[in-house]
């Protein structure tokens, strides 16, 4: 790389982790500026997916306080989310590159559809739970949202673009809980299937390491900048924050395709 190269990378790094911890996304930027430094398609997935690791870690310490009280639900969803995640990754090195391109942007149009719908969804589910005398529920959202976030994890690992939408579009529908606290347990949920992804492309993938490093130590930076700035967006503005980013997403991965 020359040294406007890597500056751009430790850029879109930055852009990244900050992107990541407040909706999602962060490969959006970065996934194209390692293409446009001369990067095989497979070399810059592996390398982004362990270059964003720090990010993801950086944005979950940013959110400790919403983490509070979630240990259990952590705890089973990031099952499903390291299982997802290394699927995800097998997929990648034996799928043909353009495999996704079709049902990716399907699959955020969906997820933005369900944050938009979230508070309706979420209202609708505490009037039925009401009138059934239950209580809030399986506060780790029961077999239907661990087999949802498996899923979602698999496009996770062979991709990670958007996940975090994903993510928060299927807790906000299937838990009662807080958009920003659903929000830290996104954060670290992508850091799982970042870091088992990862781990699996160490063994049978090439990474260029220049590339990881540029982009480790910006989407840390970001990280931070993320949770700062994400902890102090109301609901509303979050939700808002999140359908732009997921518009433009789609939009991105259309006209790439």
């Amino acid at each position: 790389m020359t040294i406007w190269e890597m500056l751009a990378v430790f850029a879109a790094g930055i852009g990244a982790g900050t992107i990541n911890t407040i909706v999602g996304s962060g490969t959006l930027i970065t996934f194209p500026v390692l293409l446009a430094t001369g990067l095989p398609p497979v070399t810059a997935t592996v390398s982004n997916a362990l270059g964003l690791i720090p990010g993801s870690i950086s944005g979950a310490i940013g959110y400790r306080a919403e983490l509070t009280g979630q240990r259990r639900r952590i705890l089973r969803l990031g099952i499903a989310a390291a299982i997802g995640g290394v699927s995800g990754a097998t997929l990648l090195l034996v799928l043909p590159p353009t495999a996704f391109e079709t049902i990716v942007p399907v699959l955020v149009g969906l997820a933005l559809v369900l944050v938009i719908l979230q508070p309706r969804i979420s209202r609708a589910v505490q009037r039925r739970r009401e009138r059934r005398g239950a209580d809030g529920g399986d506060p780790a959202g029961g077999p239907l949202l661990f087999t949802a976030l498996l899923l979602a994890s698999v496009y996770g690992g062979y991709f990670t673009a958007a996940q975090g939408i994903i993510y928060v579009s299927l807790m906000g529908m299937l838990l009662d809980d807080t958009l920003q606290r659903l929000n830290a347990a996104k954060n670290v949920l992508a850091a799982v299937v970042n870091t088992v992804a990862a781990l699996f492309f160490l063994f049978v993938a090439h990474f260029d390491w220049t590339a990881v490093l540029l982009i480790a130590v910006g989407s840390t930076i970001g990280g931070q900048i993320g949770a700062t700035v994400g902890r102090r967006l109301p609901p509303a503005v979050l939700r808002a924050v999140i359908i732009t980013v997921g518009i433009l997403a789609i939009v991105q991965l259309v006209t790439r395709s």
